[in-house]
């Protein structure tokens, strides 16, 4: 798969946005660098807010780089159906950019989380999770602080409901998270947010351990892979 281009946002203190332009090019797409303070999405196909920890984190996580020149672009993307991604602190940027519903809080047990995570693929009609089957089990590694996803019952009930649930915890609740969510959806499917990071399970020898043996996981890769066959299908 080429010619699918994906641009990935760097705000300052962005940590994984190189993991994610790798993940890209490793399942063949062009990986483009987009800088906070520029309102140019340099004609993308898609795009990934990545995981870290973005000015800081200072008022809220994400609360911030919402406000970002480059994020007015990114909802009018968005909005316009274009795939975006939100990793970790990319799913607070969204959740805070009102693309996806809800919020991020701090762990319920109020201590930071590293972890190798299952998640069950609840929802595979989205631009991101297409190459999944349902009902499938991955681990990808987890790392937060303000993991804990909330909204209010109606929210929550409206999600359950029109089925954007994308990922569900598997083998214990690493962070209170409301009814084990992991993930979610927009209503168009086009906008998914998830706190676990694919982009660090997407080669042998660099990610979790997989049925293969050690370091051995790759189902991260299956994020990237999903939304080039979707770019290069509406092509």
């Amino acid at each position: 798969m080429t010619g699918a281009r994906v641009g990935i946002v760097t705000f300052p203190g962005s940590l994984d946005d190189r993991d994610a332009a790798r993940a890209v090019r490793l399942s063949g797409g062009d990986a483009v660098p987009l800088w906070h303070g520029e309102a140019d999405l340099k004609g993308v196909d898609a795009i990934i807010l990545p995981g870290g920890f973005s000015y800081g984190d200072y008022l809220r996580a994400g609360a911030i780089a919402r406000f970002a020149p480059v994020m007015d672009r990114v909802v009018d993307a968005a909005r316009g159906g274009m795939p975006v991604l939100g990793i970790c602190n990319g799913f607070q940027v969204l959740c805070e950019s009102h693309l996806l519903p809800g919020a991020l809080i701090r762990n319920d047990h109020q201590l930071f989380i590293c972890r190798d995570q299952q998640l069950r693929v609840e929802n595979t009609d989205t631009a991101w999770t297409n190459a999944f089957a349902p009902g499938q089990v991955i681990t990808v590694p987890l790392k937060n602080g303000e993991g804990g996803f909330i909204a209010a019952d109606a929210t929550l009930d409206a999600l359950e409901a029109e089925g954007r649930v994308v990922f569900r915890y598997v083998g214990g609740n690493p962070n209170g998270s409301a009814r084990d969510i992991a993930g979610i959806t927009n209503e168009a499917g086009n906008v998914v947010g998830l706190m676990p990071h694919p982009e660090h399970a997407v080669e042998a020898g660099y990610g979790p351990d997989g049925p293969l043996g050690p370091r051995t996981g790759t189902d991260g890769a299956e994020f990237f892979v999903s939304v080039l066959r979707r770019v290069l299908s509406a092509a």
